[in-house]
């Protein structure tokens, strides 16, 4: 493997239904970063059927250029085609790197293509960065410059590590979603489109979707919502959130939570902010009994304002709040909820 042959940054644009996912643009956003770094360009991969008109969109939040895979066979996702689609596109063009989303679809994919085109995988990371590999120099070891620095949680969270792929390309990575920030939208920007097919051959690889039953749900996904009433393990109880729903309900907010709430089984994990759950990056974010451990913190500490409610006045999460409450929960968030109410009743 040459790895001078390898240039640019290209980025999985994910399409299902076709309307492309956020993530997407998340990436390009990012991808940007890394290419100015590079001195190179982010290209963006769109695959689907009848999806070319969805690339001024990708154009639009940043991306230099669009390669469209266009075919029938890939309307839905499927494993085997789309892992074809985006392999076929890595061997022909040689990006320098692959950022994929840690979306359902992207967890699945990037892990087949990479085992394709005989690369690494970085999955689920949360940083990415340009520097030099190793990251302290190593007495009688050559040091690699510009390496794509790939950092992701490990050991449950407890800790992170940073991860390199010096010897082999594309330097592949799969991004948790909301992490990234997506650039100002440029409206108008027309896309310098591609399009690549490879060809498709149906074979008994090909999984036959029979039947889409998409599911119906009136609850807001939390990485969306722009105030968030968040819960940990001081908050006592299942029936204490009852408290935090009433302050959401209060304010228009929404309930989430830390990973010792959903590990206690009082809230789901699609609730669950943190390293192991959701990076989110609400207007307001409320902490009502979380102490403040550093998984937590990595998952909202991007919010514009923070509100920690804690009895304990040496709790971390004070240290990143914006405001503070040092109180018992079943005391201050009845007078807030109560008070907030009265506000709105009065305007």
């Amino acid at each position: 493997m040459s790895l001078e042959e390898y240039k640019g940054v290209y980025v999985f644009a994910q399409q299902v239904d076709n309307v492309i996912n956020s993530i997407a643009f998340e990436l390009i956003g990012k991808g940007k970063d890394l290419a100015e770094a590079l001195g190179t360009e982010v290209t963006a991969v769109l695959v689907g059927s009848n999806v070319k008109n969805l690339a001024d969109e990708l154009a639009e939040y940043g991306a230099d250029k669009v390669i469209v895979v266009d075919d029938p066979e890939l309307k839905e996702y499927r494993t085997e085609p789309y892992a074809h689609a985006l392999s076929s596109v890595i061997e022909k063009y040689k990006p320098e790197i692959m950022l994929v989303g840690a979306t359902a679809i992207g967890r699945d994919l990037g892990p087949r293509v990479s085992a394709r085109i005989h690369t690494g995988l970085t999955a689920d990371c949360t940083q990415l960065e340009i520097g030099d590999f190793p990251i302290n120099p190593i007495p009688g070891k050559e040091t690699k410059h510009n390496q794509l620095l790939m950092t992701r949680p490990a050991f449950g969270g407890n800790t992170i590590a940073t991860i390199a792929c010096p010897d082999f390309r594309p330097q592949m990575a799969t991004v948790r979603p909301g992490v990234m920030q997506k650039r100002e939208k440029q409206t108008g920007v027309k896309a310098n489109v591609e399009e690549f097919n490879p060809g498709f051959t149906p074979d008994n690889k090909y999984v036959e979707i029979l039947e889409i039953v998409k599911a119906v749900t009136d609850t807001v996904d939390i990485m969306d919502a722009k105030i968030l009433v968040s819960g940990g393990r001081g908050v006592g109880s299942a029936e204490n959130f009852k408290l935090l729903e009433d302050l959401a309900d209060a304010i228009g907010g929404t309930v989430s939570c830390s990973r010792a709430v959903v590990d206690a089984g009082w809230k789901p994990k699609d609730l669950q902010v943190g390293q192991t759950g959701k990076t989110v990056r609400p207007h307001v974010y409320f902490a009502i009994g979380i102490s403040g451990a550093i998984q937590h913190i990595a998952g909202m500490e991007e919010s514009d304002i923070i509100v920690a409610i804690n009895k304990d006045e040496t709790a971390p999460i004070f240290s990143v709040a914006d405001y503070g409450v040092v109180g018992d929960l079943n005391k201050v968030l009845p007078v807030l909820t109560e008070q907030i109410k009265a506000a709105r009743a009065a305007n």
